[in-house]
């Protein structure tokens, strides 16, 4: 079911992304959009080997890995912060150019599905142990707020997501409910502390802070921002949708909206594909939600259970507010919807999380038809044998 639900995103997504494209066509190319569907497939075709590679890892290897990983990622954000580069004008502190192959890379996006793995793997440690709250916070708080502390500067809204699903997963974990206050009190006081030294020395970190900061402070006032414009097209264009949408690339706001083809394709899916094409793949990742309930409830693992809540819940959260962004619900967030918008790294490690997923399904698939096979052995001698004699030495 998973690989369905994936696939069927992964096609949907091409249409919306051909028609979407036109505005990065004429801006930045010569008006041709048949790369950018080129370069999407290309995208998804990776995405899903890395998704088929990663599956055929045994899960509990990535107890071992997110160890390991852990300080490596830590050095690609330092870096990544460091660079402070810009692409296409754009403040690009969130994304590392790839040496020799000069692709960009957004290193958040790699950070969380890491981090999700850590903290699973932490919890299933210390299950039905009595710990403290002072020996948690070296082996699980330290690497959190550290890697969330690298990120903030540049992506607010990555790392909240992070946090909140940090905290749902410690909280499905078992982690003492004062335990977790205290940790949300300190990541608020944090966060406080942080916007407050942004603005008093506003030279010292990259200018997404600014961005981040205006947003919120935006989202409730009437200024007229370019976020404002955005949204107002967004909505125009939900308008102009209505039941069955103007049809498949006969959006008209794609050629105003920034970020057609990544942060607000929503809007342009329902401008095309009407209420019915925005309910449609809302049911996609409904489903996809139950099917990775029903892979965490059928594990008997503790790590498996905590593995796929924690990298797969992050999906459909990250799906419900880019939807929740094109409809004013959310600031403006530079969240992308998964498997539909165009961008590599987004797609990749959406199916490396989906990979982990289905790592953790198929062992268990694995055990099932093990079961099944000694059932059918046992039967196989009763019938044969005396069946006496079988059962007195299976019992």
């Amino acid at each position: 079911m998973v690989w369905a639900v994936a696939a069927l995103l992964a096609l949907f997504s091409f249409l919306p992304v051909y028609s979407a494209s036109s505005n990065l066509a004429y801006l930045y190319g010569d008006g041709d959009t048949f790369g950018f569907l080129v370069k999407h497939f290309a995208h998804l075709v990776l995405g899903f080997l890395i998704m088929y590679g990663v599956h055929k890892i045994p899960y509990h290897y990535f107890k071992g890995l997110s160890i390991v990983m852990i300080p490596v990622i830590i050095v690609l954000l330092l870096v990544t912060m460091a660079q402070n580069t810009t692409i296409g004008g754009a403040n690009a502190s969130r994304w590392i150019r790839l040496p020799f192959v000069g692709v960009t890379f957004q290193t958040s996006t790699l950070a969380a599905v890491v981090l999700m793995a850590y903290v699973a793997r932490y919890l299933s440690k210390v299950k039905d142990k009595v710990v403290s709250f002072k020996e948690t916070l070296l082996p699980l708080w330290l690497p959190v707020f550290l890697v969330l502390m690298l990120i903030l500067p540049a992506n607010f809204s990555t790392t909240a997501i992070i946090f909140s699903m940090v905290i749902v997963l410690v909280f499905i974990g078992g982690y003492p409910i004062k335990y977790i206050a205290a940790i949300l009190g300190s990541g608020l006081l944090i966060l406080t502390f942080f916007v407050l030294f942004a603005k008093a020395f506003p030279g010292v970190f990259p200018n997404r802070v600014d961005t981040w900061v205006s947003r919120i402070e935006n989202f409730s006032d009437d200024k007229d921002t370019q976020e404002d414009y955005q949204i107002e097209r967004a909505k125009i264009a939900i308008a102009r949708g209505g039941v069955i949408g103007t049809g498949p690339g006969k959006s008209v706001q794609r050629n105003f909206l920034p970020q057609s083809s990544s942060d607000f394709i929503y809007a342009i899916i329902i401008e095309e594909w009407g209420f019915v094409g925005g309910i449609f793949l809302m049911l996609l990742y409904t489903m996809l939600l139950l099917r990775l309930v029903i892979v965490a409830h059928k594990c008997s693992d503790i790590f498996g259970k905590l593995l796929v809540v924690g990298v797969g819940l992050p999906i459909v959260f990250q799906a419900l507010i880019n939807m929740a962004v094109a409809v004013e619900l959310f600031p403006v967030t530079g969240q992308t919807l998964p498997l539909i918008s165009s961008g590599g790294t987004s797609i990749w490690m959406t199916c490396l999380a989906i990979g982990i997923v289905l790592s953790v399904s198929s062992k268990r698939e694995a055990q099932r038809e093990e079961e099944e096979r000694q059932i059918k052995d046992i039967r196989k001698e009763v019938t044969e044998e005396n069946p006496l004699e079988v059962l007195s030495e299976v019992l």
